[in-house]
């Protein structure tokens, strides 16, 4: 994957300042993993929420103009990821994209669940056996047009 130079600028100033994402969503009150997106250039903000960002990592200000606009969006090379951890995501839809495809036409009909009209939340369950992952997906189902 190749990182922007605007992207390695912001998580540079995010190590050095000691920030997670979380941190960053508090500043900017909007959810961390959009922030995550906009920082890795798979989202768009506002003025104000470029601004907010760049001004809690102490970056100068005409860096958040890089921000606003529209990013190109898909940041995997058309070939097997293999960082392990994106890896497993997709080794999950190899494994279990046809069983969800299915479950969701059985419950919705024929449509796609969206990407735009979309939230991803990433919460950690405590368990005495290990810790768990939890990837909570909700998007909203978009039958497909009949004409």
């Amino acid at each position: 994957m190749v990182i922007s130079a605007i992207t390695e600028k912001l998580l540079a100033a995010k190590k050095e300042k000691g920030m997670t994402f979380a941190d960053l969503e508090t500043a900017v009150d909007r959810d961390e993993v959009w922030i995550a997106s906009v920082i890795y250039r798979q989202a768009s903000a506002s003025e104000d929420e470029a601004s907010k960002i760049v001004s809690a990592l102490g970056l100068p200000p005409e860096l958040a103009q890089s921000l606003i606009e529209p990013p190109l969006k898909g940041s995997l090379e058309p070939v097997i990821p293999t960082d392990p951890l994106i890896y497993r995501f997709y080794e999950i839809m190899q494994v279990y994209g046809m069983p969800i495809k299915a479950v969701i036409h059985e419950k919705f009909g024929d449509g796609i669940m969206s990407a735009i009209d979309f939230t991803l939340d990433i919460e950690k369950e405590e368990d005495p056996k290990g810790d768990r992952v939890k990837v909570i997906m909700s998007g909203k189902f978009l039958p497909y047009k009949k004409w």
